[in-house]
């Protein structure tokens, strides 16, 4: 434990840790990438991304360890049980936090495949993890605006077909597809501009995982919603690394795929796509509720 250091201290010196975990990793991560490249047998592909997998939560375990070096969060979770590493999952979560991911690895990883996020085509340029991404098969999204779409309406549906061609490439080994239903984090601001009804939320966006379903419902086993409360407040990237955060409440649910929206077309049947959204709706409901028994149940101190 290092928590006799300065925060700042920790933070740089966390911060240094989290830069050479990377950097060590990432070699193996690409050589193994450039072999899947060149060697397009599923087989050898299957072999290679267990290996990849296995390198990511290496990386993972690492972060662990200086988490728990600069600062042993006091942690309350349950729900954990509902997981494991045999099957393929579609996880979402509320989201305060560019801590957020790290905590969500920090719990998860080695109990269920690791999380694979929708990420923005732009990210893709961040040095050195966007390569890591590109190569574990990250689903990269590029999100148009209504007026673009207004002027080439023949972009409509780019999303659902990156989605299912990143789903594709998830049947031959089990994957947990993650995300933030919210799309961004929550702040109080824009909470208030988008007159959200939630307390703790802002709304969720239904369309991403609607084109999960469709593109590899039958394989996921359940639906796994995770809430995240700090009693301290949302924490920066920064709290992390100097560690600020000293505790952490994770709640864990699991619910099956409705079958419902199995085999159906979420752009095109309008009759589904309201049905789905009232469905992520309920789910938010009921994880505003949530949050708000966490908030009585662990007052900040």
């Amino acid at each position: 434990m290092l928590n006799f250091l300065p925060a700042p201290l920790r933070g740089i010196l966390a911060g240094l840790i989290l830069a050479l975990n990377t950097l060590f990793w990432c070699w193996p991560l690409f050589a193994l990438a450039l072999l899947k490249v060149l060697l397009p047998v599923p087989r050898i592909q299957r072999t290679l991304r267990f290996g990849m997998h296995w390198i990511a939560e290496s990386w993972m375990a690492v972060n662990s360890f200086w988490m728990d070096l600069v600062q042993r969060t006091r942690w309350d979770v349950t729900g954990l049980e509902h997981v494991d590493m045999r099957h393929s999952y579609l996880v979402t979560s509320n989201h305060q936090s560019w801590a957020d991911i790290l905590m969500l690895q920090y719990q998860l990883s080695r109990r269920m495949p690791i999380l694979k996020f929708f990420l923005k085509q732009e990210l893709i340029w961040v040095p050195v993890i966007g390569l890591c991404w590109w190569a574990l098969e990250f689903p990269f999204m590029k999100r148009f605006s209504k007026e673009y779409l207004e002027r080439h309406p023949e972009k409509r549906g780019q999303d659902l077909i990156t989605t299912r061609k990143a789903c594709e490439r998830y049947r031959t080994n089990p994957v947990s597809v993650f995300n933030f239903l919210e799309g961004t984090r929550f702040t109080q601001a824009k909470h208030d501009q988008q007159v959200s009804p939630y307390r703790y939320l802002l709304k969720p966006r239904a369309g991403g995982i609607a084109f999960v379903f469709d593109a590899m419902g039958e394989q996921l086993h359940a639906v796994i919603d995770v809430t995240i409360h700090y009693p301290g407040g949302a924490p920066s990237f920064w709290d992390l690394l100097s560690g600020r955060i000293e505790q952490a409440v994770m709640r864990i649910h699991a619910q099956p795929v409705p079958e419902q929206f199995l085999h159906r077309n979420y752009d095109q049947d309008e009759q589904y796509r309201l049905e789905f959204q009232q469905w992520v709706n309920q789910l938010w409901r009921d994880k505003d509720e949530e949050l708000e028994a966490l908030h009585q149940a662990f007052p900040p101190k």
